[in-house]
C-alpha cells in the first residue's frame, strides 16, 4: 500500500502527460496525492472497519469513500465525472466504472491478510 501510494505520488505529474523515459526525478514540486492515493486510504480504513464492527464491508466502503471524497473534493487529477457524481450522491448506486485505480485500491488488502488463502 505505501509502495502504491508513493507511485502515485511520484507519477502524479505525469498523470495527464506521459513519459517514456526512465530517467526523471522522483520527487517534484509538481508532485501529489491523487483520487486514487485517496480512494486507496479510504479501502483500508474500511477493511479495518470490517474487522472491528458487526457491519458489512460494501456499506462501510461506501460510507468511507463517501467521507475521504467529501473531505478531499480536490485532488490533483481530479476525480472522474461519473464518480464525483458519485460521491456527491446521498443515495449512491453502482454507475459502470470504468475501474481505473483499482489495482492500486486493491493494495490495502495485502496489509490485512495473514495466510495465502485469506
Amino acid at each position: 500500500m505505501i509502495g502504491a501510494i508513493i507511485g502515485d505520488i511520484v507519477g502524479s505529474p505525469y498523470e495527464f502527460g506521459n513519459i517514456k523515459s526512465k530517467d526523471f526525478p522522483l520527487f517534484t514540486d509538481g508532485c501529489d496525492y491523487t483520487d486514487d492515493t485517496i480512494m486507496t486510504v479510504a479501502v483500508a480504513k474500511a477493511l479495518l472497519r470490517a474487522r472491528n464492527e458487526d457491519a458489512g464491508f460494501k456499506e462501510l466502503l461506501v460510507e468511507e469513500m463517501h467521507a475521504f471524497g467529501r473531505k478531499y473534493p480536490d485532488p490533483k487529477g481530479a476525480y472522474g465525472g461519473r464518480f464525483a457524481q458519485w460521491l456527491r450522491s446521498d443515495d449512491p448506486k453502482p454507475y459502470g466504472s470504468y475501474g481505473n485505480g483499482s489495482a492500486m485500491r486493491v493494495s490495502p488488502c495485502g496489509l490485512m491478510a495473514v495466510t495465502m488463502e485469506e
